[in-house]
């Protein structure tokens, strides 16, 4: 009689935990938008989700700590006119986030440490370029204020955020149709794209040459979404023809066969894949599933090895990924997911069991910092380089929070100079309109309560 072999790996056992009710963020509404984005991002300060808003696109963000039920007269980044597609956190400075819009434009904002206190109208730059709506953006890993969108018209671009100038174009000649995913290399060298032209492209972007290209990795007609992963390979997530959901892996190199492939289930919702370059471990979260699938990948065959399953009662809406900095070393937790509910998002930790107490290097080899490796002339110029490391072990201490500056150049100077002969307020002034109305409102709802207390003092006489 043969007996199975059961392959040795310390993440054999990791196992999803859901917060306390305490810890989840309660009475959100999330956007009701039909898009496979995440609709959250996280980072070691803030928690971010595109929400519902009327006369426009919104999104709302919270200091991590800041957990319960949320007030409806939170004030949320209101800036877009027309709903809010996707938002990502900058690598380099935790206050930045960028958001992507079905008003073709992509903007940039800047986030008080602390959070808002007023609504947030006036984002730090605009970058306007698309033609259509805009449903990808992504930073660059290692380059300081680089910053990629895509955009329904089937164009890539590439954008300096601190000249607010598009620095390179991928136009439809490259993509003939709708972009599902972007993802850079670790390094930033190159792109990983997935079309609904059915094909898998690896890009340098600063050539605009196509590297590697795979007609349907998958052969279902549902959309595709590709990451890179390590050693040179990439994972895809897409459909067989029977509309079954597959995951592959595929070497760079050699893209004629799979590396692996394997078939997962018959649900219908895409799969988002998240891959920590630290443990090899890639997730796999299904909108609108209530489980978050995770696999393994080695150097050796079979490369891809499926761990476990995280499941729950409630279906997920989107999901959030919270960077290694942002996590508890000292609990063992190696991933974080932010999951949203219909009307909550709910922090899911990803521990391996251990008993020690003690910091387990085996875990927390050095992971990417806050410092940028290079500055966007140095990545335009040519040079490439992998994220400057930091180590785990005494915890992370988050940087001083540092300002983005942005040189919008003279015509922009001219306009912020004398905003009177534009008819346009200045921040400063709009910050102060606004700062003012609070306070209005406040004195509004005080002289509310004294009369309703007069009443009740006339009805018991």
């Amino acid at each position: 009689m043969s007996r199975q072999v059961v392959r040795s790996s310390k993440f054999r056992h990791v196992f999803g935990q859901p917060a306390k009710a305490d810890q989840c963020y309660e009475d959100v509404r999330v956007s009701q938008t039909t898009w496979d984005s995440g609709f959250c991002a996280v980072n070691p300060k803030f928690m971010a989700l595109i929400c519902e808003a009327s006369g426009g696109g919104a999104f709302l963000v919270l200091p991590l700590s800041k957990t319960g039920r949320v007030d409806k007269n939170v004030p949320l980044v209101c800036g877009h006119t027309a709903p809010v597609l996707d938002i990502a956190w900058c690598p380099h400075n935790d206050n930045v986030i960028a958001s992507g819009s079905e008003d073709c434009t992509v903007m940039v904002w800047e986030i008080p440490d602390g959070g808002l206190t007023l609504p947030l109208r006036e984002p730090v730059v605009t970058l306007e370029g698309h033609t259509k709506r805009v449903g990808i953006v992504a930073w660059h890993p290692t380059a300081q204020n680089v910053l990629l969108s895509a955009g329904c018209d089937n164009v890539i671009l590439v954008w300096d955020v601190g000249t607010g100038v598009a620095v390179l174009t991928l136009g439809p000649d490259v993509h003939p149709d709708t972009i599902y995913s972007v993802d850079w290399s670790r390094d930033g060298a190159l792109i990983c794209t997935s079309c609904r032209d059915k094909r898998v492209r690896i890009i340098e972007p600063r050539k605009g040459t196509v590297v590697a290209e795979k007609d349907r990795p998958h052969e279902g007609t549902r959309p595709v979404h590709a990451v890179f992963v390590s050693e040179g390979k990439i994972l895809t997530t897409g459909f067989s023809r029977m509309s079954e959901r597959q995951v592959a892996l595929w070497d760079t190199k050699h893209l004629e066969e799979p590396l692996s492939l394997q078939e997962l289930d018959t649900s219908s919702g895409v799969l988002l894949p998240f891959f920590d370059p630290d443990t090899n471990i890639v997730y796999l979260c299904g909108k609108g599933d209530s489980s978050i699938r995770y696999f393994e990948i080695t150097s050796e065959a079979p490369f891809l090895h499926y761990l476990s399953m995280f499941s729950s009662k409630e279906s997920q809406r989107g999901m959030g990924y919270m960077p290694k900095r942002g996590l508890e070393v000292n609990k063992c937790e190696i991933a974080r997911f932010y999951k949203l509910h219909e009307r909550k998002c709910e922090p899911i930790a990803m521990t391996v069991p251990r008993k020690s107490d003690l910091f387990q290097e085996d875990l927390y080899p050095p992971t990417a910092g806050p410092d940028p490796a290079l500055t966007a002339e140095e990545w335009l110029g040519g040079r490439d380089a992998g994220p400057l490391l930091i180590s785990l072990k005494d915890g992370y201490v988050p940087p001083k929070s540092r300002e983005l500056r942005v040189n919008r150049g003279l015509d922009s100077t001219r306009r912020r100079a004398a905003p009177e002969a534009s008819g346009t307020p200045n921040r400063d002034a709009v910050s102060h309109l606004e700062e003012e109305m609070g306070k209005l409102q406040a004195t509004v709802q005080e002289l509310q309560k004294r009369l309703d207390r007069l009443e009740e003092m006339v009805q018991a006489k």
